[in-house]
């Protein structure tokens, strides 16, 4: 048992030097801001292509109107 006390002892030795440090940070120094510029190259855009339907004739617009209709997917 005296073994888990000094173990326990030293990791909340340890664990109380890092909160001071960190508090210590905190409260005496202070961040310097700078401004930072990051170039960005755009490509080029292309114009836009047409949309082409891959289904052709009278079977597209059937297709079109029972994808639109929930009703006619439960058929």
């Amino acid at each position: 048992m005296p073994t888990l006390v000094r173990l326990l002892t030293i990791l909340a030795l340890i664990a109380g030097t890092i909160y001071g440090i960190m508090a210590a940070l905190v409260y005496f120094v202070q961040p310097t801001q700078t401004e930072v510029r990051v170039p960005i190259i755009l490509p080029e855009a292309e114009p836009a292509k047409a949309a082409v339907s891959p289904v052709a004739g009278p079977q597209a617009s059937a297709a079109t109107d029972a994808a639109a209709d929930p009703a006619e997917l439960r058929r």
